[in-house]
């Protein structure tokens, strides 16, 4: 580069001595009549030729310095309209200030921002006010940590509708620390990009409880039942109360103890213990990864596990399995996250999920399942449901809805107890499943009864011509194991095959 811009330099040099030389030796040639006319023309052709490219060069110097003197005014009017667009976008900021300052200090309207991966990403005085929060526990957090689990459970059906571009509007209520229940008319509005994808949305909360309306602890409930203004999402809560009083009374006088309240609290803060056991591919012609049904137990005082057996049955008379399905898929689904994250996972395994006939029912847990694997970046062919084949056969049309949705989220699907009484595959007709779990008290018999090993063998065959893994459950030998694998039954579970044991990590 340094010999470069030397050339340059020393070129025009060079070449202003060339002409001079060459003239002075043309003239002195004319002058002492020493050379021929050949060597005079010669001499002339050249000096000709120098003036001429000498002439050329000034040209395009000239014409370079035209063209860098037209760039520079060029350059001098853009910094003069952007210095003037920067002047009047200060002006106008100057000017929006005041709006600005209305909106994020003074507002009573509580106003937040929440992206398209459920974090708040701006928020206003009002809003964190309202919340009795820190900045720093608002900005950057995703809703379930603002909201909390409960408000986030009971929105996620219209935080998909906003996410997939439709503005919201809906009324809830809102018990606050000290007790006191408040009513909210909440607005969801959709937040595009140029390219008009959906980036997140402006959650937009007024409180627009009454005096009247306001519940406190303490008050009088009788009188604030029959009071017209009440609101509705009050007295739902003290119906609430008066059942929860219930179920404690009918509990301590059945067992003596308040197991219904107990399992409620446990709900609340996480006291039940996830375990998993292994469901492992059996069959010669297949190329499977292993699998993982995952189980629930209560602890109990001095750390002994409640059996499944003595707190479903309480959870569902009272309505508490709804809830208890949606923790199950909160802890599962941050679980698998976390080892998807240190690459403990196994590739293509799944969690086998048992789900309840209310969150069956429930239109609202397909938008929270999607909800829930956005927020932790979890591909839903990590879980599988498992559907109770008596809920196939006596609500079809709810499981088939159900499992429609499930899928959509990129999650299968199993029936469990599968031929228990009668083969049901006319029933799912309507929508696809992935796995069949044949019943253990079919398994466990198919050694010794002709009629269950029948049973299996007929099973294994329609599965597989309509594209079905099977799964042997309650397999306790391995005399068991070398008949399924002889049928051709796919998968195994069992405490011949693995005993449960407490999800790690």
């Amino acid at each position: 580069m340094q010999v470069r811009n030397f050339f340059h330099v020393v070129a025009p040099i060079f070449t202003a001595l060339a002409v001079i030389v060459t003239a002075a030796i043309l003239v002195f040639a004319i002058y002492a009549n020493a050379l021929g006319i050949e060597w005079i023309t010669f001499l002339a052709g050249i000096l000709v030729a120098a003036i001429l490219a000498e002439a050329t060069r000034l040209s395009r110097v000239e014409w370079l310095s035209m063209r860098r003197t037209s760039q520079l005014a060029n350059v001098r009017d853009r910094l003069e309209r952007e210095t003037n667009l920067r002047k009047r976008a200060e002006s106008v900021i100057a000017e929006c200030k005041p709006r600005l300052h209305l909106i994020d200090e003074v507002l009573p309207t509580m106003i937040a921002l929440i992206d398209n991966e459920g974090r708040c990403k701006y928020h206003n005085r009002a809003f964190m006010e309202w919340l009795r929060l820190k900045p720093e526990q608002i900005h950057g957090r995703h809703m379930r940590e603002v909201l909390g689990n409960k408000v986030y459970q009971e929105t996620a059906t219209e935080v998909r509708q906003s996410l997939d571009g439709h503005p919201v509007s809906y009324i809830r209520s809102q018990k606050m620390p000290n007790g006191a229940v408040f009513k909210l008319n909440v607005e969801h509005i959709p937040q595009f990009e140029l390219d008009g994808k959906v980036s997140g949305f402006y959650m937009l909360m007024n409180d627009i409880t009454l005096p009247s309306d306001v519940q406190m602890p303490g008050q009088d409930k009788a009188r604030v039942a029959t009071s017209a203004a009440v609101d509705t999402a009050a007295s739902e809560l003290a119906q609430q109360d008066n059942q929860d009083l219930f179920v404690d009374s009918f509990s301590e006088q059945v067992f003596g103890q308040k197991d219904a309240s107990i399992i409620m609290s446990a709900i609340q803060k996480g006291d039940f213990r996830l375990f998993c056991q292994l469901i492992t591919p059996i069959s010669a012609n297949a190329d499977e990864a292993e699998h993982y049904e995952i189980l629930v137990r209560l602890t109990e005082e001095e750390e002994d596990m409640m059996p499944p057996g003595a707190f479903f049955p309480l959870a569902e008379k009272y309505g508490l399995m709804l809830q208890l399905d949606r923790w199950v898929l909160r802890q599962i689904t941050e679980w698998a996250a976390r080892q998807n994250a240190l690459n403990k996972r196994q590739k293509n395994s799944m969690f086998f999920i048992n789900v309840s006939r209310a969150t069956i029912a429930d239109a609202g847990f397909p938008e929270l399942l999607g909800l829930t694997l956005l927020e932790h970046g979890l591909q839903g062919s990590a879980l599988c449901f498992e559907i109770p084949d008596t809920e196939l056969a006596s609500n079809t049309a709810v499981v088939a809805e159900f499992a429609r949705n499930i899928r959509q989220c990129g999650c299968s699907i199993a029936i469990s107890g599968f031929g228990r009484d009668r083969i049901l595959f006319d029933l799912f007709r309507g929508f696809q499943v992935d796995f069949l779990k044949i019943d253990g008290s079919v398994i466990f018999d198919m050694l010794r009864d002709p009629v269950d090993l029948a049973k299996i063998i007929a099973i294994n065959k329609v599965a597989q011509k309509i594209g079905v893994k099977t799964i042997a459950e309650l397999v306790e030998s391995e005399e068991t194991i070398a008949k399924l694998k002889e049928i051709g039954v796919d998968f195994a579970q069992g405490f011949g095959i693995s005993r449960p044991r407490p999800l790690a990590g």
